[in-house]
């Protein structure tokens, strides 16, 4: 996987320093495809794409603050001394975190793949009753998301997916926030338990069965058994979503199979060269878009 390399510049240290008062040169925090996270001072500082809006971070920072009031694994942004979450350096979005200690969840382990269920249930619902304002940008997820169909991905045209898509949410009408981007490269655990979930940059309102499924096939390692695995767990901890048949599940998972193939075909367009467990990684995606097909 391709991370970002934008820098921890004397510019934006010079920036946190005065905003939050903290210091340091800063350790890079591994990942990040869009985001580049440093270890400063006992916090994370994290920097945004250069053209993302101040407006589109607070927006989905507001999503963290709301889900930690009542989940004490939610990370939330530092607030600046008015209130603000981000700052704008240099035309890239700016923003302070706490620092928490652990690695990423195994998803191989089933015990661990369960906490994990068991945590976005609890994320859920703790995000039901959160009402934010439109987003300020759609999400990248959102697009094709109601049978309309993506023009980002012209290879994966799939009409039946489309009116599937409008169809099921016309069926199921509960929307809240959710989290965007829950797999296991942005939660943390630590003895044996996940102790945090981060990076909320990709959080949009949408129906909770959407997330579900995306989670399901990232921490079922892209199995169908133990992606079912990890919906059963969902359900049994209490979550928002309904009932996935293996037509639903299937049809979701294609969705954001396909967006996962817009993005690359957009990193593509901007540049990024991959290397070839990426490009390998990106034929097996597209592969199983095809095999899933009901």
């Amino acid at each position: 996987m391709i991370y970002t390399k934008t820098p921890l510049t004397p510019e934006i240290r010079e920036a946190v320093a005065l905003t939050w008062g903290f210091t340091g040169d800063g350790e890079r925090l591994h990942g990040g495809e869009e985001s580049a996270a440093y270890r400063l001072d006992g916090h994370v500082v994290r920097i945004g794409p250069a053209g993302r809006a101040a407006a589109e971070s607070e927006w989905c920072h507001a999503t963290a603050l709301h889900a930690a009031t009542t989940l004490p694994e939610a990370v939330a942004p530092v607030p600046t001394a008015d209130g603000a979450t981000v700052i704008m350096v240099a035309g890239h979005p700016v923003s302070c975190w706490p620092y928490v200690e652990g690695d990423w969840p195994d998803s191989d382990v089933p015990e661990q793949r369960a906490a994990g269920a068991r945590l976005l249930a609890r994320l859920h619902e703790s995000l039901a009753t959160f009402r934010p304002g439109p987003r300020p940008v759609p999400a990248f997820q959102e697009s094709g998301l109601y049978g309309e169909p993506p023009q980002d991905a012209p290879d994966l045209d799939d009409p039946a997916l489309d009116r599937w898509l409008a169809e099921f949410h016309a069926r199921r009408p509960l929307r809240h926030p959710l989290h965007g981007d829950y797999y296991t490269g942005n939660t943390l655990a630590r003895d044996g338990g996940i102790v945090a979930v981060l990076d909320w940059d990709e959080t949009f309102v949408g129906a909770p069965e959407v997330e579900l499924a995306a989670a399901a096939l990232e921490w079922g390692d892209d199995e169908l058994g133990p992606s079912k695995e990890f919906v059963d767990a969902y359900h049994e901890a209490g979550g928002t979503a309904g009932e996935l048949d293996e037509e639903a599940l299937a049809q979701l998972i294609r969705h954001k199979l396909r967006r996962e193939y817009a993005y690359f075909r957009k990193a593509v367009g901007a540049g990024v060269r991959h290397d070839e467990e990426d490009l390998e990684y990106h034929r097996a995606r597209v592969a199983l878009f095809h095999q899933l097909r009901p």
